[in-house]
């Protein structure tokens, strides 16, 4: 018996890379999987087609598992509602979402169109919101359901050119905290994944300079969607059901807990501070812990396993 054997599982955005790696992941595992996707282009905005969650479809069927399609939008409403439905009426439950869907539109902040802005949001960000909001409440009360949401080292860490990007997904760490803290008494678990993988989002990164298409190929080679897959199932499935309100990240044959914000440091002034006293004297004492400027490539600096 799989991990989620008996189960019936949402996953966004799964016709392509960490998506299509968990729903056939996900029916491996016993579930009866809902394979969402919208069938349009990385970087959205096109009408999309069914075909493409359709033929996932078919891979889980020819591999005996049970399966169906839906090319609904994770940034409609109504879209959203009928994944919902769809899952209870064929199946006739449903017990766990993981929504990798996503788009990527990079450029440097000061260029940034407010139309690139509000798309990046809208899907990450609101999307994340629309699967998790209409299915919190069939979640509480049947006492079980788990959310599986991605972040990304962009917004935990930081890379130049993403600041939509990284604003939506650190958006969405804050979102599954509270659903986490809110469902704890009703085993509603939520927990959030930053996954290095190459996918087609990936592969729409600019490659600008030697060291920068190193890093790719590295991530071509040996970070893959299904390695992700692996922690998103494990995270959706009953065998974790202690598990809630963490984020980790998925590397290559790598898992890592990530951490989450708290004090570090603190300096108090018993007579109250200025803008002079904080500048010459509180931000001095503290500046040995700041952190710095460095992209996610300066934290992760080594090969992955």
């Amino acid at each position: 018996m799989g991990v989620l054997e008996g189960k019936v599982v949402l996953v966004t955005g799964a016709a392509n890379g960490i998506g299509k790696e968990c729903a056939l992941l996900a029916a491996k595992e016993g579930a009866k999987v809902v394979v969402n996707d919208l069938g349009g282009g990385v970087a959205g905005g096109d009408e999309g087609s069914a075909g493409p969650a359709e033929q996932v479809v078919q891979q889980i069927k020819q591999a005996g598992g049970e399966a169906v399609s839906n090319s609904d939008s994770v940034t409609s409403r109504p879209g959203v509602a009928r994944m919902i439905e769809q899952a209870l009426d064929t199946f006739k439950g449903l017990h766990a979402i993981i929504n990798p869907a996503g788009i990527l539109r990079d450029t440097m902040f000061h260029k940034m169109s407010d139309k690139d802005w509000d798309s990046v949001l809208e899907v990450h960000l609101q999307g994340s919101y629309n699967v998790c909001h209409a299915a919190v409440s069939h979640f509480r009360e049947q006492q079980e359901g788990s959310f599986v949401l991605f972040t990304s080292t962009s917004g935990l860490i930081g890379n130049v050119g993403q600041a939509n990007y990284a604003a939506a997904k650190m958006g969405i760490v804050g979102m599954s905290r509270i659903l986490a803290m809110e469902g704890a008494m009703k085993n509603v678990r939520s927990n959030t994944i930053a996954p290095f993988a190459w996918t087609r989002m990936i592969a729409t990164i600019p490659v600008k300079d030697e060291a920068s298409a190193e890093r790719v190929e590295r991530m071509k080679n040996m970070m893959r969607a299904d390695q992700v897959a692996q922690l998103a199932v494990a995270l959706a499935s009953p065998a974790t059901k202690d598990v809630s309100g963490q984020i980790f990240a998925a590397r290559g044959n790598e898992v890592f807990l990530m951490s989450q914000p708290r004090p570090i440091r603190g300096i108090g002034k018993v007579e109250g501070w200025t803008p002079e006293t904080i500048a010459n004297h509180c931000m001095p004492a503290l500046k040995p812990s700041f952190f710095d400027l460095g992209a996610t490539t300066s934290v992760f600096g080594w090969d992955p396993i």
